[in-house]
Parts: C-alpha cells; structure tokens; sequence
C-alpha cells in the first residue's frame, strides 16, 4: 500500500514489454494514475529469437517511456531470452519496494506469471486481471475443461476486478461466475500513432508499393499478416483461391507479411497466384503494405484469442476476412460492412466469403470509413480508461479518489 499522502500507485507484471501494451500503460500514467511494469526480463527490448517467426529480432517501436519499469533480469547479464524462461527471481523484494495499491496481471502463462499471482495472493494486494481470454481458441477434453473451469473460477474470485478485452472474454468471465460490478471493458488495441493510416498516405504509399511487389493495378490484392504456420492457416488462404473461378483467381495477388517454417512450402504453390514474401517487419514499415493491399485474410485454425493485425487492418481500411477461430470475430467484424466471418478449416468457407467481399465492397472508400469507425472503438484510450477504472473499483475506500487528466 502507497504511504499516507503519496497517490495510489499500480503495479503491472508481465514476463517483457510488449508493443501492444507500453501504449497503454503510458495513457494510464497520463490519465494520472502512476504505474510501475514489474517485467520478468527485457529481452523484446535488447532483442530475441522468435521461434515461429523463425527470425531474430527486437520491436523498433518505443516500449519503455511514460511509466516506470522494474526488470527482474536482463539478456546482457544472462537473464531470461523467452516467455517461458522467465523467473519470479526477486518479485517479493520489487513489490516491497513499489508497495502498489493494486497489480494488474496480464495472464497466467507462462508459470511465471502464475507463480507471481501466488505471491500477490500471500500479500494480500487487489489484483486486477486483464488478458486473451477466451474459450473458444484451443479444444479441450471434457475432464481437461472442467478442471481448467475450476481453477481458473477460484482464481477470478480472488480477483478484485476482471478487465474483459472484447466479447468473448467478458463470455469467459461470465460463464465462470464474474458479476457485472467485477467486469471493466478495456479493449485489445494497436497504438494508431505508429502507422501512416489516413488516406493521404494510402494514396502516397499504394501505388508504389503495388509496383515494387509486382502487383497490376487491376488485380485485387490479399494480405496475409502474421507467422507463416499451420495454427495461422496461411496454406488454407491459397486452397480457398485454387477453388475461385479461374476469371476472378487470375486477378489474385496474395502479399504474406511475416515468416515461418510454411514459407518454402507456400512459396512452391506460385501457380496458384501471384505470391509475394516480404519476411518479418516492425511496426513503423507496415503501413505501405497495408495500403498496398485491398483486404486481408487472418484464416487462423486455433490459438487466435485476439488477432491484433484486424486492428492494424482496419484502421488502415482494409475489410478483413477471417475463420470463428479468430477472437476479435464477434467485436471487429460486421459481415457485408467491415468483412466476412467463415467456418474455422474450411477452403469452402474462405472462397464464399472472399466472393461475398468482393461482390459488396464496390465502393472501396465508404468501406474504409468503416472500417476506421468500426476499430476506433477499440482504442488505447478506451484500453487505459478501462484500467483505471477496475483500479479505482478495485481499491474501495482504501485510498484517496483519483484526479484525472483529460
């Protein structure tokens, strides 16, 4: 607990910086609630080996300003190069030293982080939780289900207020018993100030992206944007092609924005359309391949609780096209307005619904106003405003109100 006088102070832990997140914690710090990231290593910062990804690197976008960071080890003095090899090493020693008011917890994989919500448990702190959570991204047996039911229903109990990011994680809360005074709307979100969005860019960006790819001006341009792996589905987007009508497949240039050990194999199907791989890139180069394209494709089979690069989509104004499996399904995509929502596996399903998007979205600028109205309600100040929220619910009467910044 923050002295007497001092402001109520919060505490987030999680295994490294994310991308996603530093924006976030920055508005919440500007918002006027002092925040302090407990992080188990920074290996995003100094630089990393990504195993899907199959590429090593380190995020170019600025993780670290605007709050104030704690790292329990760093890669330079041998600390943890991964998620999983994270350690609660020296967690009780920066929690005595912060002495937070409440602590956001961002999961609870790897063990380090359910390791640290033991430890918040035995110091009895309010402990927020926000997280992918869902149930619809992996298949479980019955008895594995219900013991995952169970556990994590005790745990959410414990929790002072439980942070749902989109539909299908308050679904989550709710079938395991949250109460609608413990649920806050903080919505999964990109940081738009990164990206060149507008249309000024796009018409700046479009043409001479188009060019350097090889892409015709009459042909229609599909992006694919993450891991080049099975769990992503990449192979299904060039199955559902094979089945168009050879008119309208003739048209098709497919752009696969990432890299993976499915490369080899997608690149040896060229006669199926024009294939373009430009590898891994950090945030601030993708906006011309965003513009470059005219939808983008996230066929996900499993694992997809969110699948940020709708986000990054949309606020582009590109129309999205994406399986059930994908989590912000039911959040981001409006079938016949922003996209087309098809059947997890299925080629079928793709190639409808690709022949659906093409026969509405004729008029491509009103679909990309809203597109950008659609994904601007999901933003990082709608994010860090649901934070400070479930933190002052959380806090009671235990410390003073906060004055907020507009």
């Amino acid at each position: 607990m923050s002295p007497r006088g001092a402001p109520p102070q919060l505490v987030v832990i999680s295994t490294h910086p994310i991308q996603y997140h530093a924006p976030v914690y920055r508005e919440v710090q500007r918002l006027g609630l002092p925040l302090t990231a407990i992080y188990g290593s920074d290996f995003s910062v100094a630089g990393y080996h990504d195993r899907e990804f199959d590429t090593t690197f380190s995020w170019s976008t600025d993780l670290l300003s605007g709050y104030t960071s704690i790292f329990l080890s760093r890669v330079s003095e041998g600390g943890a190069s991964s998620p999983a090899a994270t350690s609660t090493r020296g967690l009780a020693e920066a929690l005595a030293q912060v002495s937070p008011d409440a602590v956001l917890l961002t999961g609870y994989w790897p063990a380090f982080l359910r390791q640290s919500a033991m430890q918040l448990t035995l110091r009895r702190v309010p402990t927020l939780f926000r997280a992918e959570t869902a149930d619809h991204a992996k298949r479980r047996g019955w008895i594995r289900d219900s013991a995952r039911s169970a556990v994590l229903r005790l745990f959410y109990e414990r929790c002072a207020a439980l942070l749902y990011i989109g539909k299908r994680s308050r679904d989550h809360f709710e079938r395991l018993g949250a109460s609608e005074r413990e649920l806050f709307f903080s919505p999964y979100c990109v940081d738009a100030t990164v990206f060149e969005s507008d249309e000024r860019a796009r018409a700046r960006l479009r043409e001479s992206t188009r060019m350097e790819l090889g892409i015709r001006s009459d042909q229609i341009a599909i992006l694919f944007s993450g891991k080049l792996v099975f769990r992503k589905g990449p192979d299904l987007l060039l199955d559902a092609i094979e089945q168009l009508p050879a008119e309208l497949r003739e048209r098709i240039a497919v752009v696969f924005l990432g890299d993976g050990e499915m490369r080899a194999a997608l690149a040896a199907r060229s006669s199926v359309a024009k294939l373009s791989f430009v590898g891994f890139r950090n945030q601030h180069e993708l906006s011309r391949y965003y513009h470059a394209c005219d939808l983008l494709v996230l066929p996900s089979r499993s694992g997809e609780t969110w699948g940020l690069v709708v986000n990054e989509a949309l606020l582009h104004g590109l129309p999205c096209v994406v399986s059930e499996g994908v989590g912000c399904a039911p959040d981001l995509v409006l079938p016949g307005e922003t996209g087309e929502v098809f059947a997890q596996d299925s080629a079928a399903g793709l190639r409808d619904s690709l022949v659906r998007l093409l026969a509405w979205n004729r008029d491509g600028l009103a679909t990309r106003v809203r597109c950008r109205e659609r994904v601007n309600r999901y933003s990082v100040g709608a994010a860090a405003k649901g934070i400070v929220a479930a933190f002052e619910s959380g806090l009671g009467r235990s410390a003073s109100p906060l004055t907020l910044h507009p």
